[in-house]
Formats: structure tokens, sequence, C-alpha cells
């Protein structure tokens, strides 16, 4: 469907102007993405020089709207460029669940018209900050925005897609990406939370590398840098209380979604998107270190039975796809099945119960609070107090003065 404003070209209240520095992608692979709390699709081998830092000071100036009142103003991420914006977005549409978390903590949240993959955005952790409201109605009313048909339904005024996932997951053309970009309005994301895709040859984001640009498409430089900030000291925080290399425990992050499981499909930490941040920053070591297990990805659905599990036998499970349980309700399906299956009773982390939730395939900066917080308590608990508990690890009433523009 084509709304006659795009049809003759005209603007209405577009916000943007121009994009510069399309980068041009050939080859379209065949790939595909899981619903509900199903496979991910792929996570990522990258660059060893794109490691998430302690530190997210800002620094590079292609992430940085221009600093005045004045309009237009521009903002940059690849696959996309440079794009112009002519007035500040008002409606937004975030494929996942990290772009949209990045909308809500610049104090955006109201401006969001749908998302590409409702089941995936975990918007629960927002109930714990104080008068911070998120408004369901457009999530459950537009829970999978992939077509055009969608965009063009919704048009918003940015879409925080990064378009090469679009061609490659969903089938889409390049002109059907130029199209919706022409038509509707920009794109402009890019895929983070794995490195093991062989399509995405462009560059990566560290998760605040990412949520810098997202600010500055918003023109919310000082609510970033309040973040950033809050993010820097909470995370020097944690690593200041961390026990010796040696001291902490081996670690298999694995996605599986049933209660039964049977089989795990994993996950390499050697890949730094973002999906694994809070473990990189807590410092565990790869269960999988020295084998020749792939991480899994858009081309790697492979997996491991138990026999194959317990030739490594880590320390900590961290199972991913139940993010909707509590800790009790985890321990009393998946960790009970394997308490009682007869070979993954044998594993070293089923007999001491270290098998825990495995935390959000996307996740934004409010997200990564709650979650380094929760797997420091998983992995440390004599340090930092058991997963159950209610000792916190940063201050809730900040992180919503930032949101609410009290930067």
């Amino acid at each position: 469907m084509v709304r006659d404003d795009a049809a003759h070209g005209e603007s209405t209240r577009r916000a943007f102007a121009k994009y510069g520095g399309t980068v041009a992608l050939g080859g379209v692979l065949a790939g595909c993405v899981g619903g509900g709390d199903g496979g991910d699709g792929a996570e990522s081998a990258g660059r060893d020089d794109d490691t998430e830092a302690a530190s997210t000071a800002p620094t590079e100036s292609d992430a940085q709207s221009e600093e005045s009142d004045d309009l237009p103003y521009t903002a940059s991420m690849e696959p996309v460029g440079e794009v112009t914006f002519e007035s500040v977005p008002e409606r937004w549409v975030a494929y996942d669940g990290g772009f949209a978390d990045m909308a809500v903590a610049l104090g955006k949240g109201d401006g969001l018209a749908g998302v590409g993959n409702a089941d995936r955005y975990y918007t629960y952790v927002y109930d714990e900050l104080p008068g911070v409201d998120m408004d369901r109605g457009p999530i459950e009313a537009h829970p999978e925005v992939r077509t055009k048909e969608q965009f063009y339904e919704l048009d918003a005024d940015i879409h925080f897609y990064d378009p090469q996932m679009l061609v490659n997951w969903f089938d889409w053309g390049e002109d059907d990406v130029a199209e919706i970009r022409d038509n509707v309005a920009p794109f402009f994301g890019n895929l983070i939370f794995r490195r093991s895709d062989g399509w995405h040859d462009y560059r990566y984001y560290t998760l605040y590398e990412a949520f810098e640009r997202v600010a500055a498409a918003f023109d919310e430089r000082e609510r970033y840098e309040a973040f950033a900030e809050l993010h820097e000291s909470f995370i020097a925080d944690v690593q200041s209380r961390l026990p010796s290399a040696d001291d902490r425990p081996s670690v298999f992050l694995t996605f599986e979604g049933t209660d039964e499981p049977e089989t795990f499909s994993p996950y390499r930490l050697v890949d730094k998107g973002t999906s694994k941040k809070q473990w990189l920053d807590l410092g565990v070591t790869d269960a999988l270190a020295g084998t020749d297990v792939e991480n899994l990805s858009t081309t790697n659905r492979g997996e491991l039975d138990y026999e194959n599990l317990l030739e490594v036998d880590p320390d900590v499970i961290l199972v991913r796809g139940h993010e909707r349980k509590s800790p009790e309700e985890f321990r009393d399906t998946v960790l009970a099945y394997m308490q009682d299956h007869s070979v993954g009773s044998e594993l070293t982390a089923v007999q001491d119960g270290r098998v825990y939730r495995g935390g959000y395939l996307y996740q934004g900066p409010i997200h990564n609070l709650f979650l380094t917080e929760r797997a420091a308590k998983q992995l440390y608990p004599e340090e930092f107090g058991p997963v159950t508990g209610d000792e916190q690890l940063f201050d809730r009433q900040r992180v919503a003065e930032i949101i609410n523009g009290d930067p």
C-alpha cells in the first residue's frame, strides 16, 4: 500500500533530507530468524579491536549531531552512512529490543510506533524505574514490522533497522530498501548483537557506540553522556569487586528454548556482539575456548548434545530462551529436567545448581544495567549476593532521572 504523498514524492513531516556515503553490499545469503524465544539466527566472529570497553566516553565525530539549535543536523551509522535530519524524529520503529531500549533511554519512548520482533523486547525492566512508563499498545498492535506495507502504514520518521538484515533475513531487495527510505523515512541501524554473519562485512559497533549514534539521530547528546557516565562508573565498580582471573568460572552460553532441553546451540564469547556484553565485562572464561565448536550464526545451526557438553563440562551453563520466566520458574523447569537427565545430571554445573537464564539477545543501555547486575549475582554470588536477592548494584532513581530529562 502506497500513500498518496509518497506516490507523488511530496514531503509531509519527513525527518530527513538526504543520505550520504551509503554502503552497497553484494550477494544475498539465505537466512532465517525464529519467532518468540526461538533461535536467534546468528552471533559473530568479530574483530578483536572492537571489544566493548568499560570506558564509554564519546570520541568519534561521525557519531555526533551538530551541537546547535539550528536545523538541519546529521548523524551517521554503517551500513547506511550519513543521514541529514530536517527535524528531530518523533515517530520511530525499531526491529529489536536493543535499539528500542536506546530510544527509551533517550526519553523517546512515547514515539514508539511498532517493533519488528516484539517477542524479544523485554519491557518489564522499566517497571523498576520510578516514573518511567511504557505504553505497550503500539508493541501489541504492531509486533512484527517487517513488510513494506507495514512501514507505509506506520509512517514513522526513522526506522532503527539494519537494512541489510532485511535483505538477508526477510528477502528484501535493495530496491525495496531504497523505496521505503525515499518514500517513508530513513533506515538507521546495524546488526550488532552478534558478529558471526558472513554477509555483515561492514563496521560493527559496541553497545555504547551504537547508542551514541542513535542519540545523534535524536539530537539527545546530554542524555547519552549522562548514561555513558553512569555506565562507566557502574562497570568500574563491579569490575573492582571481581575475583582474580584464576577464580572465575568457565561459562557455556547457549540457546535452548524448551523446558526439557536435549541439545544446545552454542555461542562463543570470542564473538563480541552486544548480546554478550555483560559476560565479557565480568571477565568469564569461555568453556568452548580451544575447541573447534563454531558460533551460532545464520549459516551455522549446529548443536551439542549432553555427551558433547560433558566433554567440556563447564562450571556454569547459561541458557537463553527463557527470559519471561522468573529465576524460580527456570529452576523448577529447565534445571529440574537437567538434574533428572541420565547424562545431564553428570554435568558439574547441573550438580552445583549453576544453570541460569542467559540474558537477552538484544539489549540496550537500560537492559544492560539490569542484565549485568543479574549476571554478577549469577557468577559471583559470594560477592554480589544471590540472584534472587534484593541487593541493587546501580541506582534506579538516577536512571529514571536521565530518561525523564534530568541528565
